[in-house]
Order: structure tokens, then sequence, then C-alpha cells
């Protein structure tokens, strides 16, 4: 039977169950008891909007709790160490992103290693980024944006809504492989950097299409490129930054779930399967739609595969950009 779904943020919350133990091993039991799920970033972002969205459907799927555990600082450090640390057994994951690709070469002294300390149990969503620059600019595509950032330069400015973000290289990468070589400008979140955008005091960005979709529909934004391989299916008339001039052009912002390295195989496969049918429920693929992502159900390889993948991207922009490590 169901035993519920709590949610809990901050520290570890522990429930007692009672029933007699039955003659199975540990993982056949599997679970037997709550799940804890840490979110490594604070109650009401992004981030623990999508995990509280997903992890009812997850926890009804496997007919047991789970709970929400939020440990926000240090970029998602601290969460991300708190389950790198934790027993090997199922019972405390993470929800994590491609900030834990990004971090591995923006922090300089981690405590742990990114790819050999964490087992991948599946992709959540993704969220599409999309390259927008303000309708007062006159730009109406990639190619006019580059040419007009080349032909005087200085003049051009991109908001990034935080150093070391997924937006900040994205944004770092276009003006790598475009030499455009357009003003950065950052500031302490999206809200702040989308403002500015709208009111002309930037003059384009890569940001979320969910953080900029009402604008966009209003006409104050106009979009350009999904950042993507593939067109976004929430904005399809929109070419992908390849498709539109910038040749092997690539970036994403992804999440998906993790558990400690070590963690038995059959669990990370239940795990997974629950993740993959609770994806494939209508009433979660709707909400995540209406909040701006895509959902990509799949095996643990493919998102050990994107997290080794994106580990090689980041380092490589990173490198090229110049971006500022963190001790």
């Amino acid at each position: 039977m169901h035993k519920g779904f709590r949610l809990a943020a901050g520290a570890l919350m522990v429930f007692g169950l009672v029933g007699a133990p039955k003659a199975m091993t540990d993982n056949e039991k599997f679970p037997n008891k709550p799940i804890t799920l840490v979110v490594p970033f604070a109650p009401g972002g992004g981030t623990d909007i999508l995990a509280r969205t997903v992890a009812p459907k997850v926890a009804e799927v496997l007919g047991e709790s789970i709970i929400i555990e939020n440990r926000g600082g240090a970029g998602g450090n601290i969460g991300a160490n708190r389950v790198a640390t934790a027993q090997p057994d199922g019972y405390t994951i993470l929800f994590g992103s491609n900030t834990l690709s990004i971090n591995a070469s923006l922090y300089r002294n981690l405590s742990f290693d990114t790819v050999n300390a964490f087992q991948a149990i599946g992709v959540v969503a993704t969220a599409p980024l999309v390259l927008v620059v303000n309708p007062k600019t006159g730009i109406e595509s990639v190619s006019e944006l580059i040419s007009k950032a080349k032909s005087d330069p200085g003049r051009l400015n991109w908001s990034t809504p935080g150093a070391g973000t997924p937006h900040h290289l994205a944004m770092a990468l276009f003006n790598k492989q475009t030499g455009a070589n357009l003003t950065e400008i950052q500031y302490k979140g999206g809200g702040p950097a989308i403002t500015d955008l709208v009111g002309n005091h930037t003059q384009a960005s890569v940001l979320t299409l969910a953080s900029v979709s009402s604008y966009i529909e209003a006409g104050k934004l106009k979009p350009l490129g999904i950042a993507t391989k593939e067109r976004s299916e929430l904005l399809p008339e929109v070419p992908t930054i390849a498709e539109a001039g910038v040749p092997g052009y690539s970036a994403s912002l992804w999440y998906g779930l993790f558990a400690p390295a070590g963690t038995p195989s059959d669990v990370i496969q239940k795990l997974n399967n629950a993740l993959n049918k609770a994806l494939e429920d209508g009433d979660v693929r709707r909400s995540l739609q209406q909040q701006g992502y895509e959902t990509r159900s799949g095996s643990p390889e493919t998102l050990h595969e994107l997290l080794v993948s994106d580990l090689e991207t980041s380092a490589r922009t990173i490198a090229d950009a110049n971006i500022q490590t963190i001790d």
C-alpha cells in the first residue's frame, strides 16, 4: 500500500516503519523505508519545484515515501557531497543537474570526484535554453547578431544570471565559437538579468525558455535560436543555434537522479524503472511542460554518458572563456 509522500526541507527526518521483517535480502526488500531525495539548492527555486513535481509519482510507483531534503550552498556542492558520502543503499539519492559537470572544473577543491562518486539513475528532464535579444536591437537572426557584434565591438552586451551557471557557459561558448565577443554583464540571479534585458540595458542572453516564454509571447524578447542539438517541442518554429549559422554549437541544462557510487545495480534499476514510469504519467508530463521542461526518460547509462560529455565540454568552455575558478 502506498505510504504517502512526505516533504521536509532542511534537516533529515527519520520515520520508523512497523512490520514484521520478511525472509528476503535487503535489496529484494528495497524500498522498505522512506527514501531521502537531496535537492542541493534552497526551497522554492526551479530545481526544488521540479523535484517536488516528479517525486510524488516516483514515490507512488515505489510504494514508499520520499522525503525532500534541501541542502543548498556552494553552488550545489554541499548537497552533492551529502549524497557522495552517504550509505550506498539507494535510500539517499541526489536530484542533480549539469551544475555537477560544471562545478568539477569551476571549483578547485571539490571534496568528491564527480565521475566516481555517483551512480547514475536516470534523466528527469531538460530545460531548453534559448538565445534571445531585445527587439529594439532590430536583430532578426543569429547571423545578424554575430555580424552586428563584430562590426561594432563593445556595443552589444549580454547578461548572465551568475558566474558558472549553465546559462553563463552557454553564452561564453557562443562567444567563443562565433567570435562575436559580446560584453558580459553578470547579475545575481535570472530575475535581474531578464529585467535589464527587457529594458535594453543588455541586448542578448541565453536563458531557459521557461524563464522568458512570457516575454517572448508579449513581444518583449525575440528568440533567435535554441541552444540544444534539437529543436524544442515547446518552441518548434525556432531553429537551433547550430541550424541558424553556428555549426556544432550545443548547450544544455539537464536534471537527473544520482545515487552514491557502489549502490547495488538492482536497486539502481528499481529506481530507474520507477522514475521512467513517473515520467510517463500524463499529469506529470503536462505539469513539466507547463513549467517549461521536456521529459527525458532513459537508462542509467544515458545519464552517465551525459554527465561525462558535459564534464569535458564544461572544462573546455571554462578554460577557453577564462572563467575565474573558485576555491
